[in-house]
């Protein structure tokens, strides 16, 4: 006997013990051709399981089809191809293989289990069934198989069916609510009312004490229509236990409907100081309270005292006083009184980012710019990584003309960088501070806060425009500040300012006429407003190298009117000399 020989034979021992199938490995007497086919196929089965063993699934798969060529009328190696086909999501392939398995070995019900699901998979419900219930006749005690043949008849709508697999479960397990429950609405589906109150009456009645049996069943007396009876289930409920939160919703409802509002006024509020309450189920009935009220005229003194009445209480949290600012805000009540309901949801939760940020708004609107600062500061404390607090510090610094406090605050925004920054606003701070820094001559530095900017947002289109009218003040890089500004005005063809930079950029590249035809459309937009004046005087310098002088001098002595100090002296002689006299230009610092 050779090794390999001892080794296959140990092999083919070791898988007659170990695999879960009924007849896999033939050790009957055949002919000489028989057991040669047999043997051979053995061999690259075996063979294949230990591909499988080893994870080496492409090997195995080739082994197991060749298996099939090999002997077709074997059931294990169509039943392992089946599970890659499934594998590989071929559903057709799969089922094919699954199928041909339990043709061959009919009463193996690992091999039923894998068709019934690959007839699942290939919406062949009925064939799944059927397959499910043939492995039950096979082993009646498969309550796994049975829960699933719920199932499928649940989905095809045979409500009986199911009802008699619940019933055949129970006969395994016993009954519990869990079946009870799916029973009652497979009866209420079925259309018979009575069956479906019977079974959670008798689950009610099994188990006295217990409190949640009786909900289940006033809660199926209510789907089928049985108000009244569901009314003295829960009122039942309430007088064994009086925190019972579903109980006291049931009966603040069939108060409400049925005009016992006194009842229904007392419960509410019963059940919204309930500490059990979920703030959810407190938001649900608010809301409901407030659409009844809106239909009767929308008083809204009534949700507000609602209001104040529960916020006496301690408050664990804020929700509820957020709660309150939403209706206020639905009401459009006054801005202050929205305000003091914020600021008393800052001294529950100071860390309630949203409600600091409305009151920033307010103040803004107010045009109070300390308190901006301040309500920023402390929302910088709070929550470091609001990059929002950042950004309107920055604004109202600079708006107070503190620019060493704004730019200060923007550097410091800028380093938060995490995955809930917004990556909009990151890209505004980036621009403000560009603009910032090259307000104060630090053009380097400025030009490395608009490429940041341009990273986080590339189509910022203010970040664009001033990046390309900065660079074609020191006349340099004006072919990229061309490509720049050529964004802009396709992004917004009406805008002036847009307009009049792409100008002024063709008429610094030497393209006086294309230059003229922009100026034109600008001038045309803001229609010679003085408050304009550094268009008006683009558009005079760009007139007078076009040859229009006497409209240039026409615009020059406009803006002489506003002109101060060397802009003044500039325009002075360009209307003496009646002609484009170019400005000294600033010097980049290094």
């Amino acid at each position: 006997m050779t090794e390999y020989y001892r080794r296959f034979m140990y092999l083919r021992t070791l898988l007659l013990l170990l695999l879960p199938f009924n007849s896999w490995i033939a050790v009957n007497s055949l002919s000489a051709q028989d057991n040669d086919r047999q043997l051979r196929y053995d061999a690259f089965f075996l063979e294949a399981m230990m591909q499988r063993e080893q994870s080496a699934n492409d090997a195995a798969f080739d082994l197991l089809r060749h298996c099939v060529e090999i002997d077709s009328t074997r059931a294990e190696a169509y039943y392992f191809l089946g599970q890659y086909y499934d594998s590989m999501r071929k559903k057709e392939e799969a089922l094919h293989c699954y199928s041909k398995a339990a043709q061959l070995s009919p009463t193996d019900i690992t091999i039923l289990e894998g068709l019934s699901e690959a007839y699942r998979l290939n919406g062949r419900q009925e064939e799944a069934i059927a397959t499910l219930e043939k492995i039950m006749t096979l082993d009646h005690e498969r309550e796994d198989v049975l829960t699933m043949l719920v199932q499928l008849y649940h989905h095809q709508s045979k409500y009986a069916e199911a009802i008699n697999c619940i019933e055949r479960i129970e006969e395994l397990e016993g009954k519990s609510a869990h079946l009870s429950s799916i029973k009652g609405e497979l009866y209420t589906l079925l259309g018979n009312k009575e069956a479906a109150i019977a079974e959670m009456k008798a689950l009610a009645d099994h188990y006295p004490n217990d409190i949640s049996y009786r909900g289940m069943y006033g809660e199926m007396l209510l789907n089928n229509g049985e108000q009244d009876a569901a009314y003295q289930v829960f009122l039942s409920i309430c007088q064994d236990e009086p925190d019972n939160l579903s109980a006291q919703f049931f009966l603040q409802n069939y108060y409400q409907e049925t005009g016992q509002q006194d009842k229904a006024d007392s419960l509410t509020m019963h059940i919204l100081l309930n500490k059990e309450a979920t703030i959810e189920q407190q938001k649900a009935l608010i809301w409901k309270l407030i659409s009844n009220n809106e239909q009767q005229g929308g008083d809204s003194t009534v949700i507000l005292n609602l209001f104040d009445r529960l916020l006496q209480e301690p408050q664990k949290d804020a929700k509820m006083a957020i709660l309150c600012t939403s209706y206020m805000s639905v009401k459009r009540m006054p801005e202050d009184t929205i305000a003091g309901m914020l600021k008393r949801i800052l001294s529950i939760e100071p860390d309630e980012a949203v409600s600091r940020l409305k009151l920033v708004g307010y103040a803004w609107q107010q045009d109070s710019m300390p308190m901006v600062v301040d309500l920023c500061k402390m929302g910088r404390q709070y929550n470091p990584d609001q990059l929002a607090f950042y950004y309107y510090q920055s604004l109202a610094h600079y708006r107070m003309k503190q620019n060493d406090e704004a730019l200060a605050a923007l550097k410091a925004g800028v380093k938060i960088n995490n995955e809930d920054t917004d990556p909009d606003l990151l890209s505004d701070c980036y621009e403000l501070m560009g603009d910032m820094l090259y307000r104060k001559g630090r053009e380097k530095e400025a030009f490395a806060a608009y490429d940041s900017c341009l990273q986080w947002k590339p189509n910022n289109i203010g970040c664009l425009n001033n990046y390309a009218y900065y660079l074609s003040e020191l006349n340099t890089e004006l072919e990229r500040a061309e490509k720049m500004s050529k964004q802009t005005i396709e992004a917004e063809p009406k805008n002036a300012t847009y307009l009049d930079t792409y100008a002024w950029i063709l008429f610094l590249q030497g393209r006086k006429a294309e230059a003229k035809i922009y100026i034109d459309e600008a001038t045309q937009l803001i229609q010679d407003s003085i408050e304009n004046a550094v268009i008006i005087e683009h558009a005079a310098d760009i007139y007078a190298e076009n040859g229009m002088i006497d409209k240039a001098v026409e615009l020059w002595e406009k803006v002489k009117e506003v002109a101060e100090g060397e802009q003044r002296k500039l325009i002075t002689r360009k209307i003496n000399k009646r002609k484009y006299i170019a400005p000294k230009l600033k010097k980049k610092k290094k």
